[in-house]
C-alpha cells in the first residue's frame, strides 16, 4: 500500500468510526488554493485548510481556517490562553500528524490534537485535505466540528488585498 492510499484509508476509518459521511473527489494535484477551488468548481471559502500550530510545550493543535481567510494569531493565542504559537515546518507538521502539507486533515491524523475552528464553516459542506495529495475531501462541516468536539470561535481574519 502506498503512503498515499495508507493516508486516506486513515481518513476513512477515522469518519466511519465517527459516523460521518464523507465524500472524497479525485482531482488534479492543485498549486494553490485558488487552483484547487477551480478544479472543484467551488468558492475558496468552501476549502477549509487545516493548519497544523505548534505551542511552546511541544503539543500541537489543528487551526481550520475557510480559504478566502487567514488565521488571526491574537484571536487563537487569547483562545487557547498562550502567549505563543507557531506554524511547525514541513517535517514537524508531517511528525505531528502523518500527512504531507496539503492533505492535512483532523480525521486518521496519527495524534487525535484539539481542534479550532472558524465559525465560518458553520452550516456548509466543505472541503478538506484527504490525506493524500490529488483528490479532495467534503463534509457538512457541522457534522465535522461536532464529532471533533471542536472549539467553534472566531479566529480569523480577511486576507489582505492584493
Amino acid at each position: 500500500m502506498t503512503d498515499a492510499a495508507a493516508g486516506r484509508d486513515r481518513v476513512a476509518a477515522d469518519a466511519a468510526a465517527r459516523g460521518l459521511d464523507i465524500e472524497f473527489v479525485e482531482r488534479m494535484r492543485a498549486r494553490s488554493l485558488e487552483e484547487a477551488a477551480e478544479l472543484l468548481g467551488i468558492a475558496p471559502s468552501s476549502i477549509v485548510k487545516t493548519l497544523v500550530v505548534a505551542r511552546s510545550d511541544g503539543s500541537f493543535l489543528f487551526a481550520l481556517v475557510p480559504g478566502d481567510r487567514q488565521l488571526a494569531w491574537p484571536k487563537l493565542r487569547a483562545l487557547v490562553g498562550v502567549n505563543k504559537l507557531r506554524l511547525p515546518d514541513a517535517g514537524e507538521a508531517l511528525a505531528a500528524t502523518g500527512f504531507e502539507r496539503g492533505t492535512i486533515t483532523p480525521l486518521g491524523s496519527t495524534t487525535a490534537w484539539p481542534v479550532y475552528a472558524d465559525t465560518r464553516m458553520q452550516g456548509q459542506r466543505v472541503s478538506l485535505g484527504a490525506g493524500s495529495h490529488g483528490a479532495s475531501l467534503f463534509v457538512e462541516a457541522d457534522e465535522l466540528l461536532t464529532s471533533l468536539s471542536a472549539t467553534v470561535a472566531d479566529i480569523t481574519e480577511p486576507l489582505p488585498t492584493r
